[in-house]
């Protein structure tokens, strides 16, 4: 790249070490570093949470997805409205899970379950949750060598063959995030997330103007239907029979994890309990229906962009110039993760070619900071704490935090240097997550939501979906690719041998469905033939009745709510600025899913064409646009509000270090 372009990259870099320094002064002891002493506000939060969650390797997952889909993939998506809408409103889990005052659910799994079971799903989280991460700083260091075109440097040490290049950059990207955790733990990781997404927000906006200027929409639709595979249109999702791994069930076995996985996912776990009262933590999710759907809809039309610029006659060269790019890289899961990137390169003028990177790297910086903070202190929180008689010293507890977050990212770089992903990135995190969520989902759900679940239950469910989801990851990306090659060469003969697919028959969003089914399955059946521990309190658990405590709810409208109120998830602590943003995702939701449902019937009822569906998605496309500028300048205003109130409630607060984390009563079975 140009000077300038690698100027604006390392002054984003610097920025992040600086603040982070800035901040350390504001983290006064275990509870600070783990949940920023419960002081977040909801715009801050959620804004920082979603910047957590973005993530670059997130980011070039949904490239390889719309690439192939298009605008038609997504209007499958539509589906989840309803569902989402719902455990938005609702709180579902945040909410109660806040009014526990639990840092980790290993905690609350302490609290609700058993001491052992704490330590059994806290190991199964930290395997889950390193593996599934284990791959994040290798794809987008690989994204930047290939991006800002490296030299590839290659040394060979016995059988193996490393990557030098590789290596440099991941060291980079670990270590501007490892430092920032250091300093300051969540305090950090929130704040600096939360300009990142403020940053990130307006770099992609920028090169979606920059894109439209370049190509006119009906460039784009011409591209579009011209050049899409037969039975896999681009426009008209009623023409999309042949789209393998991205079908309808793949956005299906999605709605069914939008409930079951509900916070099961302990990635960035220190926002679900960083937020001020549990009405906070419920409505920063409430607002992350406007943050993320602008959000994610903006980056979903970068790859579309890209597939009219590899399609396009008029864009040869630039094809061309890409087309080279890629052959030079050989790898062709990496030329997959690359191919967005390296098209949209060809024509960003310098300037905007450094604001990418950086936005790239912010979203990188922010998910390994947040995943270093989880996965750490889980560790600790949820493995070896749970084995002391007596609590840690304060500064005895917040070195072993520091330690294994050092850990966790050393991990993260041996992992990236050895390990070969071979699915999409998607369905790697499906199947690596299942190792966990698989069973988790139902342990969280009956805990929080059923008197019922038992303590045997959790365990069975757990067991369950944790082997289901383990033999899948070891059978998709490691088993089956090795086993079908040998029996072939062995058993040339064979006709069925001769005729096993490359890849497995079922895809890792498949396998992770079917081990979270049987895990809910055996937890219920267990559950309703053991009895609960003789001493559990759903109110004690959940601090409410005689167990309430000072301060966590605030009644602000003493008035009856309706009975649709309430199913909106609209009670006695709502102000009128509540209610305002309740309706105003209820409307928007139940726009998205009617327009869904209009067209679906449209679709069945009549043949439709990929030019009725064009001027559908002009439309949708200019909507997104509109609302995605507003929203910026609003969570903008209301998020450094909250940032602000955020830092005078650290700077006023009295360090509690009896909150370590540490269950005094607790059933030990």
């Amino acid at each position: 790249m140009p000077f300038l372009d690698w100027c604006i990259v390392a002054a984003s870099i610097i920025a992040v070490l600086g603040v982070a320094v800035w901040l350390r002064r504001y983290v006064k002891g275990v509870s600070g570093f783990l949940a920023a002493d419960r002081s977040a506000g909801r715009y801050l939060l959620t804004l920082a949470d979603g910047m957590a969650g973005l993530s670059a390797i997130g980011i070039i997952g949904v490239f390889q997805q719309q690439y192939h889909t298009g605008f038609g993939g997504g209007w499958w998506g539509a589906m989840l409205g309803p569902v989402g809408m719902a455990v938005t409103l609702m709180g579902f889990i945040i909410y109660r899970f806040r009014e526990s005052r639990a840092m980790t659910m290993g905690q609350f799994f302490e609290m609700r379950y058993s001491k052992r079971f704490r330590i059994f799903s806290g190991i199964l989280a930290w395997v889950a949750g390193v593996l599934n991460y284990g791959v994040f700083p290798a794809v987008t260091a690989r994204f930047i060598i290939y991006f800002c075109n490296l030299p590839v440097y290659l040394v060979q040490l016995g059988p193996l063959q490393l990557d030098l290049t590789l290596g440099a950059v991941m060291a980079v990207l670990l270590g501007t995030a490892l430092v920032a955790t250091l300093l300051g733990g969540q305090v950090v990781v929130m704040v600096t997330d939360f300009l990142q997404a403020q940053f990130v927000n307006v770099v992609f906006l920028a090169i979606l103007a920059m894109l439209f200027l370049y190509f006119g929409w009906s460039d784009i639709v011409t591209t579009l239907k011209q050049h899409a595979p037969k039975g896999a249109s681009m426009l008209n999702p009623f023409d999309q029979s042949n789209m393998g791994d991205f079908s309808i069930w793949f956005f299906a076995i999605g709605a069914f994890n939008v409930v079951y996985t509900c916070m099961a996912w302990q990635g960035n776990q220190a926002f679900n309990c960083s937020a001020r009262t549990p009405h906070d933590a419920k409505m920063a999710r409430v607002l992350a229906v406007w943050r993320s759907g602008v959000t994610w809809s903006v980056i979903g039309l970068l790859p579309i962009c890209a597939f009219v610029l590899m399609h396009a006659a008029n864009c040869a060269p630039e094809a061309a110039a890409t087309n080279a790019a890629l052959n030079a890289i050989g790898d062709s899961t990496i030329q997959k993760q690359v191919l967005v990137p390296l098209a949209l390169k060809q024509i960003m003028p310098t300037g905007l070619l450094g604001l990418f990177v950086a936005a790239m790297i912010a979203c990188a910086i922010s998910t390994d900071d947040a995943y270093l903070h989880s996965w750490g202190s889980i560790l600790i929180q949820d493995v070896i704490l749970p084995f002391r008689r007596t609590p840690f010293a304060p500064q005895q507890h917040m070195r072993l935090l520091r330690w294994s977050i050092v850990g966790v990212a050393v991990f993260a770089w041996v992992f990236g240097m050895l390990f070969k992903l071979r699915e999409y990135i998607f369905m790697y995190w499906a199947i690596t997550g299942a190792i966990y969520t698989g069973g988790a989902g139902a342990a969280i759900i009956g805990g929080f939501y059923w008197k019922r679940g038992t303590t045997a239950g959790a365990w069975a469910g757990m067991i369950t979906g944790s082997v289901l989801g383990a033999l899948g990851t070891l059978n998709n990306n490691l088993i089956w690719p090795w086993l079908v090659p040998v029996l072939q060469r062995h058993y040339p003969a064979v006709v069925g041998i001769q005729r096993l697919p490359v890849d497995f028959w079922f895809n890792g969003m498949q396998l992770f469905f079917f081990a979270c089914v049987a895990a809910a399955t055996v937890y219920i059946i267990t559950s309703l033939l053991t009895k609960p521990h003789p001493d559990f309190s759903m109110d004690r658990i959940l601090n409410r009745g005689a167990y309430a405590i000072a301060g966590e709810h605030a009644v602000v409208n003493k008035v009856k709510q309706s009975w649709f109120k309430k199913l909106l998830g609209i009670d006695e602590e709502y102000t009128r600025g509540d209610r305002l943003v309740a309706w105003s995702v209820f409307l928007i939701s139940m726009y998205g899913f009617g327009t869904f449902v209009v067209g679906t019937l449209i679709g069945l009822l009549i043949k439709t064409t990929d030019d009725s569906w064009s001027w559908w998605w002009a439309f949708a496309t200019a909507q997104g646009i509109v609302i995605g500028t507003v929203t910026l300048f609003w969570f903008l205003w209301c998020g450094f509000k909250d940032m602000g109130a955020l830092l005078r409630r650290l700077a006023a607060i009295k360090e509690d270090a009896s909150d370590d984390g540490t269950v005094r009563q607790a059933n030990d079975e």
